[in-house]
């Protein structure tokens, strides 16, 4: 439905700011955490289809219907 539109949370620079100045006034420490695989696991709430990924062997025109949300798809971030 809403297929073009994109969802991305970031934090913005004065949230971070605050934060620091928080911490550093209560001497606490500040661990900081990546996480890669944020969107991989998230099962989709519609359904979504992709052509196969390359090494796949696949006769022409097949698709694969995914069942959980993938890094860099459009609809990841709001799942």
């Amino acid at each position: 439905m809403d297929y073009l539109y994109t969802f991305s949370l970031i934090a913005k620079l004065t949230i971070v700011r605050m934060i620091l100045v928080i911490v550093a006034t209560h001497n606490w420490y500040l661990i900081q955490l990546d996480i890669n695989n944020l969107f991989l696991h998230r099962e989709l709430s519609e359904e979504v289809y992709m052509i196969p990924p390359l090494g796949i062997t696949s006769k022409m025109g097949n698709v694969c219907r995914l069942t959980k949300s993938l890094h860099g798809l459009k609809q990841a971030s709001r799942q």
